[in-house]
């Protein structure tokens, strides 16, 4: 086993910590105040090639490898969970499902362009009535020629509002439970399709999730990723990577938390010493500096799953299942740390507990992933090889 990062990885890393320290974090608190997405910053992440960070360079991508893209999100999420969020969707759920289960017309179409960062990615699995329970979705989609007309609706959407492009998950077979999912390839521009922001969140303020409404919109037949009725299992693939990219954040809020208090700790005195100095506020830096460090063991062995071309189902759960737990302790303990203060916006870590409570919930709840592991234990839930893998890296052209 080697644990240490590539020459590439670190640069990348250097890369991402200058940037956020530039141009994030010291316009976040306006953002997160003004419920403001700023789009500038996924210009500038085209700019610097990593919105295909993890994507083959024929397709338009870097090329580099998964644990990169895990570096990527860790380090925006350090800056903050909104723009960690934006390459999640893009590059985790849309484009790696792009290259994982497009034939080559579709990469051509839509997987360049949004590796290269000209064009943007969403994904549109939740409904109103349906998260965890994918089998109960109403959106449909109907063949009518060389066409499939589909109508539905889908919540929490991230991006829904700035996406060119989203990957749309709908019934073809209303008999057919789980089997009669299909998924499909949908413009924004395509009459029918139409978006809305959601407000009042408790967190992930400066990023843009919404509701995304399908009403009679007509998507060509090509356009149909996979085989008809292949749509769950499309959607699980996705969300393997999908959370892997969720749990490498966390590690990023996690480390925010960290130097945040560290840096408190030395600023802060009572009872005529540094706050560092008494004994329980160490207890709570040493979760923190733990917590960090196991859950990017977990995080780094999913990616190194991934660049074998295993199936990292089990693996990638316990990594956002532990990752996500700990992040949000993470940030309470932060808060804790800086007392009074921690609970205003003077400083930072009121936004990271607020923002860490959505990866809890989202890409399959705490509650979702404990059931799954057990499952494992158990042997009652097994994986089989997927009639389309994700590709290994390095990557080889085909």
């Amino acid at each position: 086993m080697n644990f240490a990062l590539t020459e590439e990885q670190e640069a990348v890393r250097k890369m991402l910590r200058s940037f956020v320290d530039k141009e994030i974090i010291p316009y976040i608190q306006e953002w997160d105040a003004n419920w403001h997405f700023e789009t500038s910053i996924m210009k500038r992440l085209a700019e610097l090639d990593l919105m295909g960070v993890c994507i083959p360079e024929q397709y338009g991508g870097a090329g580099m490898d998964y644990n990169t893209l895990a570096i990527v999100c860790e380090e925006l999420e350090r800056g903050d969970t909104a723009f960690r969020t934006a390459v999640s969707v893009h590059t985790g759920l849309n484009s790696m499902t792009l290259l994982q289960w497009g034939n080559e017309f579709q990469k051509e179409k839509y997987l360049v362009p949004q590796a290269k960062g000209e064009k943007i990615g969403a994904f549109g699995l939740t409904e109103p009535n349906a998260g965890s329970d994918v089998a109960a979705m109403q959106t449909t989609a109907r063949r009518d020629g060389d066409e499939y007309i589909i109508n539905g609706s889908k919540t929490w959407i991230s991006l829904c509002d700035v996406a060119d492009h989203f990957l749309i998950f709908a019934k073809t077979d209303k008999d057919k439970g789980h089997h009669g999912i299909s998924c499909f390839i949908v413009e924004r521009t395509y009459p029918g399709v139409s978006t809305k922001a959601i407000k009042g969140k408790l967190g992930i303020r400066a990023g843009n999730t919404g509701e995304v409404f399908l009403e009679e919109v007509r998507v060509p037949a090509e356009n149909m990723l996979g085989d008809e009725g292949e749509g769950f299992k499309i959607a699980m693939s996705a969300l393997d990577n999908g959370r892997f990219t969720v749990a490498a954040g966390a590690c990023g809020l996690i480390n925010a938390s960290l130097e945040a208090s560290v840096k408190y700790c030395h600023e802060r005195k009572t009872f005529g010493k540094e706050i560092g100095k008494h004994q329980l506020v160490q207890q709570m830096i040493a979760k923190m500096s733990s917590n960090l460090e196991i859950s990017r063991l977990l995080v780094y062995r999913a990616g190194w799953l991934k660049n074998e071309g295993k199936r990292n189902t089990r693996e990638t759960s316990l990594a956002k299942w532990i990752a996500c737990d700990a992040a949000f302790e993470a940030a309470s303990d932060a808060v804790q740390v800086h007392g009074a203060y921690g609970y205003s916006n003077e400083y930072p870590v009121e936004r990271f507990l607020r923002n860490a409570k959505a990866p809890v919930i989202y890409e399959g709840t705490r509650e979702i992933h404990t059931i799954m592991q057990a499952e494992y234990a158990l042997g009652y839930r097994s994986d089989k090889a997927l009639r389309q893998m994700l590709p290994s890296w390095p990557f080889e052209e085909e």
